[in-house]
């Protein structure tokens, strides 16, 4: 009976010593992927912009080279191109969008960015105090604005940004004023002045 108890208490002994071992492997295992160092990368990106009505409508791809140095930061030059069409009384048409700029996106938890944008574009119609004529204008814009951000994959090479972008200039020849999807109310309570907002989807890829 005392050589089976001390063989049972030697194979227990054991045991415990290899499960042991594996938790504290395990445990390792963990805090060695946690704490990851960040290495630094470049990021290739894009944001879709569209929008339509009985009158018209534009499309468009606005491209972001980022330099990604930290994981809080990315920034770095933008080239836009859009096109529009249009369709109202007996007249149609179409006419291009195009430009370039900067942006700086701060990204936080792996689910919110901020950014700002400025870009310059070039639009091929003037608006003058409610005249619109064909005259090709350089026209900045500067949206600030914030939204859900997310990285996926093991190496987080897809990152998706979903969000909302004021146009802190608001000008008349902004090529974004199709797509601003508010407007204030007047004290009669009909649709007034149209509110510089706009929807941005944006993706990038790790370089």
């Amino acid at each position: 009976m005392k050589q089976f108890l001390l063989g049972f208490l030697l194979l227990f002994s054991i045991h415990s010593g290899f499960a042991q071992e594996d938790t504290e492997l395990y445990v390792k295992d963990e805090e060695e992927t946690s704490t990851k160092k960040f290495e630094p990368y470049n990021e290739i990106g894009g944001d879709l912009h569209f929008s339509a009505s009985t009158f018209g409508g534009t499309g468009g791809i606005g491209l972001k080279f980022g330099v990604v140095r930290n994981k809080f930061l990315s920034f770095g030059p933008s080239a836009r191109y859009h096109y529009s069409y249009f369709k109202n009384n007996g007249l149609s048409g179409s006419y291009s969008v195009y430009g370039g700029g900067v942006f700086v996106h701060g990204r936080f938890f792996n689910y919110l960015f901020t950014g700002l944008e400025f870009e310059l574009l070039s639009n091929p119609f003037s608006n003058t105090n409610g005249i619109i004529a064909p005259k090709r204008v350089w026209v900045p814009t500067a949206l600030l604005g914030f939204g859900f951000s997310r990285a996926f994959g093991e190496e987080q090479n897809f990152r998706l940004n979903v969000g909302i972008m004021y146009d802190v200039i608001n000008n008349l020849n902004s090529p974004f004023r199709p797509g601003y999807f508010m407007r204030k109310q007047t004290a009669n309570g009909q649709p007034g002045a149209l509110i510089p907002l706009i929807y941005r989807i944006a993706f990038f890829f790790k370089l």
